[in-house]
């Protein structure tokens, strides 16, 4: 027996996109602000970018990067570009000029599509690029000022395009589909390459997880340049639900949209979370019905955990990397959480959990003799993940990739435990843990004690030399509007919750420095502690 047509097609997540098209066409896929696309002409445009990038020259394999905010053309790209058997590079947009020169070049980006508000840094990048990609601008409504750098704007483009597709990409799951570059905090980021038949998968473990269906409305609060959309990008049309794009955080405009369009289902960081929570009463609009938010990272605290199901968020905490095509992992509930008190539920809350249904490998393990650890809720190892659902490999990076399949698993550098129920809950990260007096100290355990503390919006804890113990923790700490504390106040609210030598001995009051996917850039607060006196 052979594989043919009639019995394989490869796995690719333009696919969705057909289906939906052919099965409820006129059921609206896009909205932003005014302007709403159903499922043929969100369909029609992807047709149309593909095919005039083709005209343009744009053949399989070849880079097409895309900066810019969460709107239809960022969506629409995750789908023409793909279907031509191209790979799409989305760029954060918060990147300095020089880092999106070198993710243009080490990437060989052959076309650069362009929110036209970041003009000024995407023209310093392109000085610095000798033989500069082809530029093509966005510019819609809620953009009217900012300089044009190409030879067109992006409806200019999909005008030169056909809507009726006839593409046989990809001939191959395995072809390279998305190219993400990774945060670099030493020397620069390093690309990450996905392919069809992973992007796929992983965005049906999100409407699997999730629980997302044709009546899902969700908005876009994190960033699609961010692990595609964490792939809901795809996973959303995958349900034939639809898409509200959002150009900016903006916590009004999001309780507004909550209400006006019944969303059921969103994403975001915690520090997301946090300005939810913490936003002024005059700006959050009441709705009545229930918002499933799925968050990453640092796990939720129970106040915030707690605060958010009173305004109308149910949570859900999800783990994944770059590398894992985002989520891999989730806390599924389970109904006896119910009858626990609230802490309690809420530690349940707070893990990692289990592996997606579209995962295939999870361990915890000793890192170097990646022997499985005991299933016991104490013993530390380092999280590995194997499947369908990891990166092909680093672009460009033969000895990177190498290291992290190192023993054919991805290692995620995140330190955990697997409790007897099967769940999983990092500690820390392996470059985080805080060494004192030969002790480990866990920076996500002293964090969740600093986040009990009523005053307290955000807080991180790194390590700081120690003349006599080697090193120390050491708070950074951001304090509610209008609130005042005292480092005293701070360390003596964790002498009730924290054994002596976890207790910061240092407290920094102050915003902290994140990522545009809000996360805490750690190495930048050791780097602060170290010069501290």
């Amino acid at each position: 027996m052979n594989k043919n047509n009639a019995n394989f097609a490869p796995l690719t997540p333009v696919g969705f996109l057909r289906r939906a098209a052919e099965t409820c066409p006129d059921k609206i896929a896009v909205i932003y602000g005014e302007q709403r696309y159903n499922y043929k002409q969100f369909y029609q445009r992807t047709c149309r970018l593909a095919s005039a990038l083709k005209k343009r020259g744009i053949n399989r394999g070849d880079t097409v990067a895309v900066i810019a905010s969460n709107i239809p053309a960022m969506l629409e790209a995750h789908y023409g570009v793909p279907m031509l058997g191209a790979v799409l590079n989305p760029l954060n947009i918060q990147l300095d000029s020089k880092t999106i020169s070198f993710i243009l070049q080490h990437g060989e980006a052959k076309v650069l599509i362009t929110d036209c508000s970041l003009s000024p840094r995407i023209q310093q990048a392109l000085a610095m690029i000798e033989n500069p990609p082809l530029v093509i601008d966005i510019k819609d409504n809620n953009c009217k000022d900012g300089e044009l750098l190409g030879e067109l704007d992006y409806e200019a483009l999909l005008a030169e395009g056909d809507e009726d597709c006839d593409f046989s990409e990809p001939q191959d799951e395995w072809q390279s589909a998305c190219l993400l570059y990774t945060s670099g905090t030493t020397g620069n980021p390093k690309g990450v390459v996905y392919d069809h038949r992973g992007a796929y998968l992983n965005a049906l473990g999100n409407m699997t997880s999730m629980g997302l269906n044709q009546n899902s409305i969700y908005l876009w609060s994190l960033p699609m340049f961010h692990c595609n959309g964490w792939t809901f990008t795809w996973a959303v049309t995958a349900a034939c639900a639809t898409h509200i794009c959002l150009r900016k955080v903006d916590t009004a405009v999001i309780y507004q949209l909550i209400k006006k369009h019944t969303v059921t289902h969103m994403c975001g960081a915690p520090i997301v979370m946090n300005m939810l929570v913490n936003a002024a009463d005059d700006i959050k609009t009441k709705f009545d019905h229930t918002v499933e938010l799925a968050t990453g990272g640092a796990a939720p605290s129970s106040t915030v955990i707690n605060s958010m199901e009173k305004i109308g968020f149910r949570i859900t905490h999800l783990y994944g990397m770059t590398e894992s095509f985002g989520p891999s992992l989730v806390c599924s509930w389970k109904q006896e959480w119910s009858e626990l008190d609230a802490d309690e539920r809420v530690g349940k809350m707070a893990r990692q959990g289990i592996r997606y249904v579209t995962s295939e490998k999870v361990k915890i393990a000793h890192p170097d003799t990646l022997q499985e650890q005991p299933w016991d809720g104490h013993t530390v190892g380092e999280l590995m993940l194997g499947g369908n659902t990891i990166m092909k490999g680093y672009l460009k990076n033969t000895q990177a990739t190498d290291e992290a399949f190192r023993g054919g698993w991805l290692h995620t550098g995140d330190l955990g435990v697997r409790h007897p129920d099967g769940y999983i809950e990092i500690k820390d990260r392996s470059k985080d843990v805080i060494i004192s007096g030969g002790e480990n100290i866990s920076s996500l355990e002293v964090e969740q004690a600093l986040y009990k503390h009523p005053k307290i919006l955000e807080a991180a804890v790194v390590a700081k030399p120690h003349d006599k113990w080697g090193e120390s923790p050491c708070a950074f700490v951001t304090l509610k509007q209008g609130e005042v504390a005292s480092s005293e106040d701070i360390i003596n609210f964790c002498r009730d919750e924290l054994a002596h030598f976890k207790i910061p001995r240092t407290v920094v009051f102050g915003p902290l420095e994140k990522t545009a996917t809000g996360k805490i850039q750690k190495f930048l607060l050791r780097q602060q502690a170290k010069e501290l006196e």
